[in-house]
């Protein structure tokens, strides 16, 4: 499965839901959670920035909140 492809079906389906986890299994034939490794995979190709900057752009953003979401839960480690 190409970048466009990925980057073409996110941008039509930003939203994460029930439906798209149905769609996701029924257009692409893959589940939702290799979808979104590939996804991210493809935002931040070549490839994918030359055929959509901005929904690239919007993913890889959505991908750091995500990231410092988590690290905020995490408590620090002291020594």
């Amino acid at each position: 499965m190409d970048a466009a492809t990925l980057i073409d079906f996110e941008r039509t389906h930003p939203r994460h839901n029930g439906w798209k986890e149905e769609t996701i299994r029924g257009q692409l034939g893959i589940t939702p959670a290799r979808y979104y490794v590939l996804l991210h995979r493809a935002a931040g190709s070549i490839d994918g920035i030359r055929h959509d900057p901005v929904t690239c752009r919007r993913i890889r953003a959505r991908g750091r909140d995500a990231s410092a979401l988590v690290a905020d839960r995490i408590p620090a480690v002291r020594e």
